[in-house]
């Protein structure tokens, strides 16, 4: 079965933080991972962000990047290939479930996910994994339950 991976809870495997463990156990139960193009991106901006935040340093910047850019070779993650007819059904999906606000790169990864077949969608996004339950995904998610 075909399971989808976004940016949000695929950083999870290079920055350790809450549910990064989950993440891991999660990712080695697939068969096989996919993520779109947008990811290669949006990791980029993720860890520069970081980085200007104090979250992280140069160090571990750099050697996320270069582990995310060797599994990415290695086909660790399957990324798809850019389609922009999918910035079409992106913004469709914003009429398919009207109720939750999604964002324009959440609805694009879903539309990735569905013109590709993916059955099961990993998120850190509360939104999004509304959206892709709403949307009959197989939903995991990994963002921190508060108390």
């Amino acid at each position: 079965m075909s399971a989808y991976i976004d940016t949000s809870a695929l950083a999870k495997c290079y920055i350790r933080e809450a549910n990064s463990l989950d993440v891991l156990d999660w990712a080695d139960a697939r068969e096989e991972l996919s993520t779109s193009p947008l990811t290669l991106l949006e990791f980029r901006c993720l860890l520069a962000r970081r980085r200007r935040a104090g979250q992280i340093d140069v160090q571990l910047e750099r050697g996320a990047l270069a582990e995310f850019d060797r599994d990415v070779l290695g086909h660790t993650w399957r990324v798809y290939p850019e389609t922009g007819q999918l910035f079409s059904e992106a913004r469709n999906l914003i009429d398919l479930v009207p109720e939750i606000p999604l964002r324009a790169l959440d609805a694009l990864h879903l539309a990735y996910a569905r013109h590709f077949g993916a059955k099961s969608f990993a998120t850190a996004d509360k939104n999004q994994a509304a959206a892709a339950q709403a949307l009959g995904f197989s939903v995991f998610t990994f963002y921190p339950i508060k108390s």
